[in-house]
């Protein structure tokens, strides 16, 4: 008998997308809740989410830390300098259990900045798929020198939340 697929059912890229937003939700910086799934033939090897190094307060009990930096585009932009992004989160706990993350796909909420986009190339990751574009152009240039995919949901610019 032949199996039913259902109407509604996710992608396997909507289904990952969907947990990076739940992901998302334990972030505790105010700036912005991101969150970050890193796949490998369609398993979850390790996920993260943006907030402060071990020990260290979180933005939900000491507020941002917030630095001016300017992108490519010239306009200088608050951030927050006390977290850590999801991304480079989801990196550090696969390096920290042992999971190689060659040849993976990362999900997420947002296009990864460039800080990001370097671990994401050096850690052998080969595909990543975002919710929202991001206003960081290095990014886009680092991920076609080294060949790897971006697959953008909404193409529009978003900025973070907390960012001005």
């Amino acid at each position: 008998m032949a199996e039913k697929v259902l109407e509604n059912r996710p992608s396997w890229d909507e289904y990952f997308l969907d947990i990076a937003k739940a992901i998302a939700k334990r972030s505790t910086c105010y700036s912005g809740q991101t969150g970050a799934v890193l796949v490998r033939d369609k398993r979850i090897l390790t996920t993260g989410y943006n907030g402060s190094t071990i020990g260290a307060p979180h933005c939900t009990d000491d507020g941002c830390l917030m630095k001016l930096t300017t992108y490519g585009d010239g306009e200088p932009k608050e951030r927050c300098v006390r977290t850590i992004h999801a991304e480079l989160n989801a990196i550090i706990q696969a390096a920290l259990h042992g999971v190689s993350t060659k040849g993976a796909t990362l999900y997420g909420i947002y296009k990864p900045c460039s800080q990001c986009m370097k671990a994401i190339v050096n850690a052998g990751i080969k595909r990543i798929v975002v919710v929202n574009n991001y206003h960081d152009e290095y990014t886009d240039k680092l991920a076609e020198m080294a060949g790897v995919e971006i697959v953008i949901f909404n193409k529009d610019i978003n900025k973070h939340p907390g960012m001005k």
